[in-house]
């Protein structure tokens, strides 16, 4: 593994010792950031260490420059007393981490050797392959915890036959994480076959399930096979589950059971092997509760749940996304690769993106296009509005208007700060540490701020 390493010329012996002489390890140190840059140019390399601070450089614009000369090289920072809001500064706009300059050796090696390993991985799927042992990895684009958490999830179930329940908002990918399931699994020899439930006429969606024989009703000409039958040995992906009408939930729950079909017109079971997947945008316990969707069928499909997060949920691979995206539009229309200012992929990393992963990709195709003749895209090539987001602050502030009487403020600022930890656990999953990040607090803050509220009542 080739690492340049842009060190501060008191660097202790013992960090170099500690990973520089690893076996199989080839560190170039450079002391001056812009000799860094000029090896760049020049030179391939795994993966970048710089220790902060650098000489007469801000480590955003050192960091904007290494991504111009090499735009998804990995970047590590090293600071003597890292600070969390710079750590999360530094990833927002595309450093792969901050290490303290004394963390444990072995720990920084695995870090590099992790930053090193992304980039295989993201370079192989820009190239729209990924190793012959993992070529779902193409359809997971992201290191985030979230994405990290479907990752093992994939791993695990990718091999069985059980029947998955992908959940998300639209836009997040659900579809792509479909497809990374099915190319895991031993059926990946043959194509996954997808049907969207909402496209489809109520009249028409049993008949593409299932198929029909000659004569089944006005217009069966001919004999048709399903997509059910199309699927087997392989997987069936059913997009928008959450729309299907009633009548055709309850075959489906029988086919799911018996794991045979009949088509339209015929009283042949016909058996199948079939792995399904579905897909839905909604929530499916409340549709149960309102008698639209079966409620012994949302069990039968919710053998492992996979949920998608939205992309705020997971901002940290915001700038992975953007060069992925930034890079295959390029590749795609024949044009020369765009680079991205740090100001833009700053201001990209703090929008909502309620549209999701569809939206950045939308709005990514669009900036590279009407850039024209540009190397570089900036803000004004991503017309977002200027509000992205609203201070939770001044929202739960707006929220409570002091009353005639007057209020309880400990109590009242208390259930404020209950309710959005509560929130917090809610998206994560009950996970404390996702929770933190979410809410830009340390781990031990969270965990102190729960103890005070539940001591408080």
């Amino acid at each position: 593994m080739r690492v340049l390493w842009l060190a501060s010329e008191d660097a202790g012996l013992v960090s170099e010792a500690g990973w520089a002489g690893l076996p199989g390890w080839a560190v170039e140190r450079v002391l001056e950031p812009v000799g860094a840059l000029e090896r760049l140019k020049n030179s391939s390399y795994d993966v970048v260490v710089a220790d902060l601070p650098l000489p007469e450089w801000a480590a955003e614009e050192w960091l904007e420059e290494v991504q111009r000369i090499r735009g998804r090289m990995p970047v590590v920072f090293r600071r003597e007393r890292p600070d969390h809001e710079d750590a999360v500064r530094l990833v927002k706009l595309g450093a792969y981490h901050l290490l303290c300059l004394s963390e444990d050796p072995d720990k920084q090696a695995l870090i590099l050797e992790g930053a090193a390993e992304c980039r295989r991985q993201m370079q192989l799927v820009l190239l729209g392959g990924a190793p012959d042992r993992e070529p779902w990895k193409k359809f997971l684009v992201g290191e985030s915890g979230a994405m990290r958490d479907i990752d093992h999830i994939i791993r695990l179930i990718a091999a069985r036959r059980c029947t998955v329940l992908i959940t998300g908002e639209t836009g997040t990918g659900k579809e792509m994480v479909a497809r990374a399931i099915h190319l895991a699994s031993p059926r990946s020899h043959l194509p996954m076959v997808a049907v969207n439930c909402h496209a489809l006429p109520e009249s028409l969606l049993e008949a593409e399930l299932f198929g029909h024989v000659r004569g089944a009703f006005t217009g069966a000409f001919a004999q048709r096979v399903g997509r059910f039958e199309q699927a087997n040995r392989s997987t069936l992906f059913l997009d928008e589950i959450g729309d299907m009408p009633l009548q055709t939930q309850a075959k489906l729950l029988r086919v799911l059971q018996e794991r045979e079909i009949q088509r339209l017109g015929s009283s042949e079971n016909i058996a199948l092997d079939v792995r399904v997947i579905a897909a839905t945008n909604q929530d499916l316990t409340e549709k149960a509760a309102a008698d639209s969707f079966r409620e012994d069928l949302y069990y039968r499909l919710n053998v492992v749940p996979v949920r998608v997060p939205p992309l705020r949920e997971r901002r940290s691979d915001i700038p992975l996304l953007v060069h992925y995206f930034i890079e295959k539009v390029c590749r795609r229309e024949d044009l020369a690769t765009c680079t991205i200012s740090r100001e833009t992929l700053e201001r990209l990393c703090d929008y909502a993106w309620p549209g999701n992963v569809r939206q950045l990709e939308n709005a990514v195709e669009m900036a590279v296009l009407l850039a024209g003749e540009r190397k570089s895209l900036y803000p004004g090539d991503f017309p977002m509005p200027a509000a992205r987001r609203r201070d939770p602050a001044t929202a739960t502030a707006g929220a409570y208007a002091v009353p005639d009487e007057g209020l309880d403020f400990e109590r009242t600022i208390n259930g404020i700060e209950r309710n959005i930890l509560e929130q917090a656990l809610h998206r994560t999953g009950g996970n404390k540490k996702q929770a933190a990040e979410l809410l830009r607090l340390k781990r031990t803050t969270l965990s102190a701020k729960l103890k005070s509220l539940e001591m408080a009542g």
